[in-house]
């Protein structure tokens, strides 16, 4: 019945075409490997066709197969322990951030070889300054700003910056005058002893030490000649120094300077800021304005023991590869986002003043880090800076501050964002946290800093007697009512990918 109803045309084949034709056999199966010939090829065609398939095939596979051996030649050499590799390894290339993001670059250790060079006193110091490019003239903002807080008025140390002083103070200049800190009667106030004594330190190892937490631990396997290059300055407030008078010998010198072994004790009068982590941030980030005559630097946590030659330490970060600026990649996480939501997590402070500073930044276009962005985390482990003082330097430090007295005393929260308001101008290098760990000894503090605006989980908590939880001398800007509405705006989703923070 089917054959019946075709049409005439299906038997319009002539005698001869149905004869070229020839039934479809088992050879025929293998596709491109085929020795099925078309009529119109010739044999030697046919053969170079088959030739040239199979060596692009095999061509492809060979260089797959290098492209994997020199990714796992470069993910070794970063963990290797021989100095030669372990220097050949570039922990900063996008490549090698999105292994380690799947998974596929083995975690780092915990301390890991230092590639520093073997000998302190072979180590040739760079003559001069590097050379001022972007902003050539730094001057700060220092008259009296008087803040009131409804019963009386005060000087503020890091001054009451408008929102547009902010925003103007993010675009560079050739010259730029700043808030920076240290405004008229704002405290923070140096001896006269000690302003004396450290114009004549150009090479700086500094670190802190407030409200009693830690005793000044001394530094090991420090060269004789980092001994008379280096002044190891520790900044103290009143509460430590009379905590370390107790707990350990302090000596005097004949100008009446204070020392713990190599350290120089200098004592901060007045402190700035009710709380005293806010406080911290004066000696860790406005190095340069508390020794305006120091032209490298290297910044501590008072909790730590450094265990590496400061002169080694410089000619590893900065001179080798001529960097100015370098500061460790956090353990756990790249994105500010992240970051903030451990801090609340660890109720390191207020959980609503931490959303609201996150708040500002992704209203302000912070994105949460990605491969797409130029650094390779947004995140520092701000314990140890290493820098040298020029004038953009200094001024990232002055804005960093900016934002630490603005908002929250979490620097850690707002290095990423200077860096993005600078728009890739300002440039520095994120070292690996294993070299990190491998710098220092960590000890305990001597106890655990708390204070009650830690537990708030409301802004309703700081109304009526819980105002007196409020900072009375830091984070206007957390007051300060924003020219944007915020109500809107919603923090990206953070996942939550290791337990410590």
């Amino acid at each position: 019945m089917d054959n019946k109803l075709q049409s005439p045309l299906s038997y319009r084949l002539s005698r001869r075409e149905r004869n070229n034709q020839r039934p479809f056999s088992k050879d025929d199966e293998s596709g491109l490997f085929s020795s099925m010939r078309l009529p119109q090829d010739s044999p030697i065609k046919t053969v170079w066709k088959q030739g040239f398939v199979r060596l692009v095939l095999v061509a492809g596979i060979l260089w797959m197969l290098l492209i994997l051996i020199v990714l796992l030649f470069h993910v070794w050499s970063c963990q290797s322990s021989i100095s030669f590799l372990s220097a050949m390894c570039n922990k900063e290339s996008k490549v090698f951030i999105a292994m380690d993001l799947l998974g596929f670059a083995p975690k780092p250790e915990h301390r890991c070889p230092i590639p520093v060079a073997d000998d302190p006193d072979k180590i040739v110091i760079p003559e001069g300054r590097t050379p001022d490019l972007i902003v050539k003239d730094l001057t700060y903002i220092e008259e009296e700003d008087l803040v009131s807080n409804g019963s009386h008025s005060f000087a503020a140390f890091g001054g009451n910056q408008s929102w547009l002083q902010r925003e103007e103070s993010f675009k560079l200049k050739p010259s730029m005058k700043v808030h920076c800190g240290f405004l008229q009667n704002g405290g923070a106030d140096m001896n006269p002893v000690d302003i004396e004594y450290v114009k004549r330190c150009r090479f700086v190892v500094a670190s802190g030490i407030f409200d009693g937490y830690d005793v000044p631990h001394q530094p090991s396997n420090i060269s004789t000649r980092s001994k008379k290059l280096f002044c190891f300055l520790m900044v103290v407030d009143e509460v430590s120094l009379k905590f370390i008078k107790r707990n350990v010998t302090v000596r005097k010198d004949k100008d009446k300077g204070m020392w713990v072994g190599i350290w120089r004790l200098i004592p901060l009068k007045h402190p700035p800021y009710d709380e005293p982590r806010r406080n911290g941030k004066v000696p860790k980030i406005l190095t340069h304005r508390l020794f305006p005559q120091a032209q490298y630097s290297i910044w501590i946590d008072g909790k730590m023991e450094l265990i590496v030659d400061p002169l080694l330490i410089l000619e590893r970060y900065l001179w080798r590869d001529k960097h100015t600026y370098a500061i460790a990649q956090h353990k756990h996480h790249r994105s500010i986002y992240e970051e903030a939501d451990a801090n609340k997590r660890r109720k390191r402070y207020a959980r609503p003043l931490i959303d609201l500073h996150m708040k500002i930044y992704y209203s302000e276009g912070m994105e949460p880090w990605s491969l797409k962005k130029n650094t390779i985390s947004d995140v520092p482990e701000g314990a140890i800076i290493i820098r040298e003082h020029t004038a953009l330097n200094n001024l990232f430090n002055c804005l960093w501050f900016n934002e630490v007295n603005l908002f929250t005393p979490r620097d850690q929260l707002s290095f990423g964002y200077v860096v993005y308001r600078l728009k890739g101008l300002f440039k520095f290098f994120m070292f690996g946290n294993c070299e990190y760990y491998s710098l220092f000894v960590l000890h305990p503090h001597t106890r655990e800093h708390s204070s009650k605006v830690e537990w708030v989980k409301s802004l309703s908590e700081f109304k009526g007697s819980g105002s007196s939880m409020k900072e009375s001398r830091g984070g206007f800007g957390l007051w300060t009512p924003y020219p944007r509405n915020l109500d809107s705006v919603t923090l990206p989703l953070v996942v939550r990918t290791s337990k410590a923070g």
